[in-house]
């Protein structure tokens, strides 16, 4: 029989177990709002894997059972870091305004690498930005990119 003929499993069949998600090696820095996700993603996969293996749906256990290892991970690695109510200088968790050079103003949350979303306003405080923000105050200045920013607000 030729080969061409033979059905491979295709997706998710394809694994028995799919390769694991990488943990970060940097500290686990969360804020409140970060171990609240944590929280309900360990919740959400434990009913997925409850589903997955009363239904027999191998793929979707598999899916399942790695996205869980990761998130019980990261639960159990989590360092709280309380809000801060001292605004003098960038922090993690603090928001903070920037100006561009060519006059755009954003403002971002620094926050932990598995809550961190640009385009809604948070950055990790592990990425480059935040890294040339974090202990500077209102005025100065930090390089971001090509260019500079000036720190405008620390909220």
């Amino acid at each position: 029989m030729s080969r061409a003929f033979v059905k491979e499993p295709d997706g998710l069949d394809a694994f028995e177990e799919l390769p694991e998600r990488l943990v970060s090696e940097n500290p686990n820095l969360v804020t409140e709002q970060g171990l609240a996700q944590i929280e309900s993603e360990v919740a959400r996969l434990s009913r997925a894997y409850a589903e997955a293996q009363s239904a027999g749906d191998r793929a979707a256990l598999n899916a399942a059972a790695r996205d869980l290892r990761y998130w019980s991970a990261r639960r159990a690695s989590a360092e709280l870091v309380p809000a801060q109510s001292d605004t003098s200088e960038v922090r993690f968790g603090a928001r903070v305004t920037i100006e561009r050079a060519d006059g755009r103003r954003q403002t971002y949350r620094i926050v932990g690498e598995d809550e961190a979303d640009p385009g809604k306003g948070t950055l990790s405080y592990v990425s480059p930005l935040a890294r040339a923000l974090l202990g500077k105050s209102v005025g100065d200045t930090a390089t971001a990119g090509a260019g500079e920013v000036e720190i405008i607000a620390i909220a």
